[in-house]
């Protein structure tokens, strides 16, 4: 019996097992593979966004903008990789150019510091290797990069060294809500009951309170594809690099690894 269950041990899963084991409560992870960090979160491009592409005014931005300033503590606190490196969104058409104001009024509105539209010539400046045909950029100089499987590492190992109980190679397959309001939870090896279930199942996350006969969220996917190239050409770009947001994609984006490859 716990009092919290945390279902995924992906990099949210293993930040919410390290703030809870802050406090005097039994607190237990359960994931369905052998290792932490092994499913969406390995293959995560590990940049830290600066929080000026999501609509003032949401959970999210907000989350965003307060998230990101929490890691040079976090880097401090774990020993993580991070690096400030900045973010530019570039700009080819006078489209694009409407966007980049967008994104620069919807940043300052939620709290992004150092947000600035900078001319093709300071682009080209700070990036040698961008198409000469830009014709300016969003600037964002709290953006940065880490590495997702070695934070969730070091939030996993700082959870377990203050209590936390993981349990690897147990997938959920069914959970029921019993007369005393808490919750039996059946893996494949064996059952655990919480006064609470925190869901962070990540792209299996939709199937958690289908359990429970929650039906109405639903997680659709979307697959992208990533080329990671040698570390010769790590130094090609000096910040992450962004195309100018569609309605239904971010793009291609272009960043360097913290282990100093190009991805």
């Amino acid at each position: 019996m716990y009092d919290f269950i945390i279902i995924g041990a992906g990099v949210v899963g293993a930040s919410i097992a390290r703030e809870l084991s802050r406090y005097d409560v039994d607190v237990a992870v359960l994931e369905a593979r052998e290792d932490v960090a092994t499913a969406t979160t390995g293959a995560n491009s590990a940049i830290v966004h600066a929080g000026y592409d999501r609509a003032p005014d949401t959970t999210m931005a907000r989350l965003n903008v307060e998230g990101n300033r929490l890691f040079d503590e976090i880097k401090r606190e774990l020993d993580i990789p991070f690096k400030r490196v900045g973010s530019l969104v570039l700009a080819f058409d006078e489209e694009d150019e409407h966007m980049l104001n967008v994104l620069l009024e919807q940043g300052r509105k939620s709290g992004v510091e150092g947000l600035e539209i900078i001319s093709r010539e300071e682009v080209l400046d700070r990036e040698p290797s961008i198409n000469p045909d830009i014709l300016s950029a969003l600037w964002a100089p709290t953006g940065g990069i880490t590495c997702p499987y070695e934070l969730t590492v070091a939030y996993m190992e700082n959870a377990i060294d203050n209590g936390v109980k993981i349990f690897l190679n147990h997938p959920v397959t069914g959970i029921s809500k019993r007369d005393d309001g808490t919750f039996s939870i059946t893996t494949s090896d064996g059952e655990f009951k919480a006064s609470y279930i925190i869901n962070c199942a990540g792209l299996n996350g939709d199937a958690i309170p289908k359990m429970l006969g929650v039906k109405e969220f639903t997680i659709t996917p979307r697959r992208g594809e990533y080329l990671l190239y040698d570390r010769k050409y790590g130094n090609t770009v000096n910040s992450v690099i962004f195309q100018t947001p569609s309605k239904v994609s971010k793009g291609v984006l272009v960043t360097q690894t913290v282990d100093g490859n190009l991805l």
